[in-house]
């Protein structure tokens, strides 16, 4: 088990730029920056990627399009149920009022509230019900076979990788709550015994993950000038 599983943020889309609540596929479509920060996550060579999948939404898509054509022999591949956590009546909306929704009912969804849906949208089991079997299924197919030598990079969403990462390794909610990823920045699981995994980095961070005393996801998004879908 040498390969690991790069769950990549998609490049900046013009969702991302006007704050907006943009998570039902297809959604907005990646901006110039965004397309350059693909370009240059395929450049930056950390990962051994020999396989590129990504959600069906327009801005995964494009995102791996950009990285698997710089890679050569990759061909990037799409997989129903990575995408993005469904806001429901919430969809669109770019208010503060609809971002504290957002990201109060997240905020307990990791406080053990899984249950608990997003108005109109899904709730936390949901989510993972339709994610984490992508998860297994390509660790079985891949990462657990011995000649398998590569990483294998899923261009997903920021929620929904933080809330599958989070669940998957046991990283603690505080540090998941108060540390949102960039867009084309990535978390990286890799294989361990008995079907589990270990987060071994974070965005730029990378073990201990420390958790935040008093973490609170709701101020960060509305004090912040960048996208609330992190």
């Amino acid at each position: 088990m040498s390969g690991r599983l790069v769950l990549l943020r998609h490049g900046q889309s013009y969702g991302n730029v006007e704050r907006r609540l943009d998570t039902r596929p297809p959604g907005t479509e990646l901006t110039p920056l965004g397309r350059e920060q693909a370009r240059n996550f395929a450049a930056e060579g950390r990962h051994r990627p020999m396989l590129v999948a990504h959600s069906v939404a327009t801005r995964a898509v494009q995102t791996a399009a950009e990285i698997s054509g710089r890679l050569g022999g990759v061909t990037a591949r799409a997989l129903e149920g990575i995408h993005e956590v469904q806001a429901g009546e919430l969809e669109n909306r770019t208010d503060d009022d609809a971002i504290a929704e957002f990201n109060a009912i997240y905020q307990r969804w990791h406080s053990g509230e899984t249950g608990l849906a997003l108005p109109g949208g899904e709730s936390a089991e949901q989510v993972l019900d339709r994610y984490l079997p992508v998860v297994t299924d390509l660790r079985l197919r891949y990462l657990d076979d011995e000649d398998w030598t590569g990483d294998i990079v899923v261009v997903s969403h920021g929620a929904a990788i933080r809330l599958a990462a989070a669940t998957l390794a046991g990283v603690d909610a505080g540090f998941v709550l108060d540390n949102h990823l960039e867009n084309a920045t990535a978390v990286v699981l890799a294989p361990i015994t008995d079907g589990r995994w270990s987060c071994v980095q974070w965005g730029s961070l990378t073990p201990p993950f420390c958790p935040e005393p008093n973490p609170d996801p709701v101020g960060d998004a509305l004090r912040s000038d960048t996208d609330p879908m992190g």
